[in-house]
């Protein structure tokens, strides 16, 4: 073996590998046809580390700790819990530093799963690999390979490396996980134009990829990060992950509350120094009941357990959530890109379509389980009723190398999915067909190869004959036949009739193989040559990678909810657009190839894309561009997918959505949801449960922001009006605390609307203080002070003690907010029904646990002493209960006049939703 260049001097090719001539990829690389020695493979191993990808960087518990207390109500409250601290006050110190602490451990536990997106897709890689060193074939682990190694692949191999073939024979790569392709790949050794996107660069085998056919031998051009698998690791790695709408609506909200809290504390504390003539570390105090009583801190909890109830409904449904908000978001949504391979469709390719020289067949059935039947003109063939298809089903359990069986009721195919199709369809025709090739031994064969374009068995009969059987390229088998197989006998061949059936299967979305035979006596042996001539054509067989049943009622169910869906694969064009057609996507026939998109600026796409449904021939970073154009557009986009090509798009959207079932591991772990069943109606159910959790989320806002402006306002009135405060700090904040821990917490639990679906999905921008919460806001904050006033110096005219009167204002505070949590459960319907009074189950348990804690603190020695509380008469507690009905009453009131005033100006009831397409 000549002497190799060094590794240093190795080089990036001027042309990609797929574009050089193979015997040119040695010299580029510095290797030699015959392989690397161990020493020079080691020295590589040295210089350019191992055949895997990098681990990207985590985070440690203190900084995901601190990511949790990075919100701007806790800043108010750690500063809220230093003033304390500094005035002495060590018990309010300790509260509001507890409800701190809890919020942070809570944030932190949901946070535990950290991004594994890279590590699933290191995971691809090929454990073990035959490389050929020191002139002999080993075994070494993949991890070992580097550049110039050349390595063999066969049948059920995992590519462990991108590698340029040197000698092919009958190869079949399913290169599904990078380029969408449903079908194999076949593979030959010369070169292809430098423009040939992924799916057709035939000379190539690519990391991660499956041989299902042939084999071959190659040499290694890229490892590791370097391979087109680490570059679409470097791309998940640095897309950026969008912030969910609700998160970033909670962000704008919590920034304007707080500033807004912080701007009206700032002015009262001044007046109470300046006009009261308090001491400042009096007014300080005072203020800090102010920011205690006005911070909703209690907000962050409640969403996040309305979002995990979300996560177990979902569950039901098939759905298994990775990431919280992402429940929320998927309710959101405006438009789904969908994958097509696996995800609209079963990733199974079926025979739907057998065409004679007589006829032309349905064949019904999907996937490879036996169950289906042949119809002509809509109604069964009788087993052995047509010559023809009983020669066809011969043939297709015959001339095949693949294998079908069932694991845990799941039917699968063992070898090229196109073959198991056949074996199918032979068991269609024929019951017994499995037992053919018992009774017909293959005694020969020629095997496919790209160049010829056709697969060829000898078998011998019971009577000591053989038989011929070929299948392959329609085009190439018609042209080795004379005869034509009809139900009368054989016949001439027509190539004009073959030539138009051909044109119509393919038209249909089918990818067409033709079948044929030939008598070949006494022969034992069978040559290249001997299988080209004298054939009988028997038919043509039409194979479809089937849509769902499912997806088709989900894609309309979609469209009802005003919800888009984009198909996005990197399959051919015309099989892109059946499966659309036959999906009823809106833009069925106009299909954008990835070669137009790469012609296409972002101001066109943006332009396009909203009239366009089907994208085609897409790559990795096709997907993630249609992705970020949706969302420039204003869109929330989800994002479905199964292979490593979808996982960057997945990780971009606003909610990526893979497949569990049979998506990879890098697309689960990219995404933030993963269904089970790999069924795309599933989404449908998940959409429903999201907008579910958007509405109780909204109602749950609406309960707790009035609860806590009514406390601020009675406080900062006092404190204006400089007299004694009717409630203390400590005090709020146990309401606070246990209030948002019973009562607002039941408000997740809270089923869904009617007619949840069949509203548009709400604008992408639409705040969550909307105007109508906002008013409900205002007139609930004033009845709480006017309530707390009242109650307060009702006590002190009786003649009660301040801590007795302060005991009364906290009961009164407790009483409303469980009346208006009954309330806020219907914001425009009337609560005052059977249903609305019966409540839920949470409710019920939430208001029992709300009692029991109040009579606690108000009855218990030890709380009496914590809280400054004291225990309350019959009449204290009846005019606390009356407090609570009154306001309810004028609630209710309230929502009569708002829906008479609404009907009146818009002839029906405001809904708070608008229609944002068609």
């Amino acid at each position: 073996m000549r002497d190799v260049v060094s590794p240093q001097a190795v080089a990036v090719p001027a042309a990609p590998w797929h574009a050089l001539p193979r015997r040119n990829v040695a010299d580029r690389i510095g290797a030699t046809r015959e392989g690397l020695t161990s020493t020079q493979a080691a020295e590589r191993l040295r210089l350019h580390g191992a055949n895997r990808l990098g681990a990207p960087p985590r985070p440690g518990v203190v900084r995901r700790f601190l990511a949790q207390i990075n919100s701007f109500f806790i800043y108010v409250l750690l500063a809220c819990a230093g003033g304390t601290l500094a005035l002495g006050d060590y018990v309010d110190t300790s509260v509001i530093l507890a409800v701190v602490l809890v919020n942070a451990v809570a944030g932190l536990l949901q946070e535990q799963r950290a991004e594994t997106a890279l590590a699933a897709i290191r995971n691809m890689l090929a454990p073990t690999a035959s490389v050929q060193r020191d002139g002999q074939r080993l075994t070494v682990p993949a991890v070992d390979l580097v550049q110039g190694d050349i390595i063999h692949l066969e049948g059920g191999d995992k590519v462990p490396a991108d590698a340029r073939l040197l000698r092919a024979h009958g190869l079949l790569i399913q290169e599904a996980p990078l380029t969408g392709e449903s079908a194999p790949v076949e593979k030959s050794v010369g070169r292809v134009p430098e423009t040939a996107p992924l799916a057709e660069r035939t000379c190539m085998a690519y990391a991660g990829t499956l041989i299902v056919g042939g084999s071959a031998t190659a040499m290694v051009v890229a490892c590791g990060v370097r391979t087109e698998l680490g570059r679409i690791s470097d791309m998940v790695a640095g897309t950026e992950p969008t912030r969910t709408p609700l998160l970033r609506k909670m962000d704008r909200f919590t920034r304007t509350v707080t500033a807004a809290v912080l701007a009206v504390d700032g002015a009262i504390i001044a007046i109470d120094v300046m006009l009261r003539g308090r001491t400042a570390d009096e007014a300080l105090l005072r203020g800090i009941g102010i920011a205690v009583a006005a911070i909703p801190e209690g907000l962050p909890a409640v969403l996040a357990v309305t979002l995990a109830i979300g996560v177990r409904h979902m569950a039901v449904h098939q759905a298994i959530i990775r990431h919280l908000p992402a429940v929320e978001a998927l309710g959101a949504v405006t438009t789904i890109c969908s994958d097509k391979t696996g995800t609209m469709t079963r990733n199974e390719m079926t025979v739907q379509a057998v065409g004679t020289a007589d006829a032309t067949y349905e064949v019904t059935g999907s996937g490879y389980a036996p169950a289906g039947q042949v119809l002509f003109a809509g109604e069964p063939m009788d087993s052995g009723s047509s010559a023809v298809l009983s020669a066809l089903a011969q043939a297709c359990a015959l001339c095949v190398d693949a294998s079908t069986q069932e694991r845990d009721g799941q039917w699968t195919v063992s070898g090229d999915p196109m073959e198991g199709a056949l074996i199918v369809l032979a068991g269609k025709i024929h019951r017994d067909a499995g037992a053919l090739a018992g009774r017909m031994p293959r005694i020969d064969e020629v095997p496919f190869d790209s160049r010829s374009r056709y697969m060829a068995t000898l078998h011998r009969s019971g009577a000591g004959t053989a038989a011929l059987y070929v299948k392959g390229a329609p085009e190439r088998i018609v042209a080795m036949c004379s005869t034509q197989r009809t139900e009368a006998g054989d016949a001439p061949l027509d190539p004009a009739h073959w030539h138009t059936l051909t044109q119509a299967m393919a038209s249909q979305g089918h990818r067409v193989i033709a079948v044929a035979t030939r008598d070949m006596g006494m022969a034992t042996r069978l040559s290249v040559g001997g299988a080209e001539s004298g054939l009988t054509l028997l038919g043509l067989l039409g194979l479809v990678d089937p849509p769902r049943p499912d997806a088709i009622t989900a894609v309309q169910e979609c469209r009802h909810a005003g919800i888009a869906v984009k198909m996005i694969t990197g399959d051919h064009p015309e099989t892109a657009r059946w499966v659309a057609r036959r999906l009823h996507l809106a833009w069925h026939e106009n299909v954008i190839t990835g070669a137009r998109l790469d012609r296409l600026s972002d101001e066109a796409l943006r332009e396009l894309i909203s009239v366009t449904d089907v994208f085609a021939r897409t790559t990795p970073e096709h997907k993630l561009r249609l992705v970020t154009a949706l969302q420039a557009h204003g869109e929330i986009v989800a994002m479905t997918g199964d292979g490593v090509n979808d996982a960057p798009a997945l990780k971009r959207a606003d909610v990526g959505v893979a497949m569990g079932r049979k998506g990879t591991e890098a697309a689960k772990e990219s995404a933030s949801i993963v269904l089970l069943n790999d069924d795309f109606a599933s989404i449908v159910a998940a959409v429903r449960e999201g907008r579910t959790v958007y509405d109780n989320v909204a109602k749950a806002i609406a309960w707790t922001l009035p609860t806590h402006g009514g406390q601020a306002l009675f406080v900062a009135a006092a404190i204006l009006l400089g007299i004694t405060l009717p409630i203390t700090p400590t005090q709020i904040l146990w309401v606070n605390t246990a209030t948002s821990a019973t009562l607002a917490l039941t408000l997740a639990f809270e089923p869904a609307e009617a007619g949840i679906m069949r509203r548009p999905p709400r604008p992408p921008h639409a705040p969550l203080l909307t105007g109508r919460v906002a008013w409900r806001v205002a007139i609930v904050s004033l009845l709480f002070m006017a309530a707390a006033f009242s109650m307060y110096e009702w006590a002190l005219w009786r003649g009660l003690e301040t801590e007795r009167a302060q005991t009364i204002v906290v009961n009164t505070i407790v009483a409303m907010d469980v009346f208006y949590l009954f309330s806020v459960r219907f914001l425009e319907t009337a609560s005052l029904t059977w249903i609305g009074v019966r409540g839920t189950p949470a409710v019920l348990w939430g208001v029992g646990t709300t009692l029991l804690l109040q009579l606690a603190m108000t009855y218990l020695p030890a709380m009496q002493s914590l809280f400054h509380t004291r225990a309350l008469s019959f009449i204290d507690n009846a005019a606390v209960l009356g407090i609570g009905v009154l306001f309810f009453l004028v609630l209710e009131a309230e929502k009569r006049l708002h829906a008479f005033y609404s009907s009146s100006l818009c002839g029906t009831s405001i809904t708070g939703h608008s229609d944002s397409r068609t």
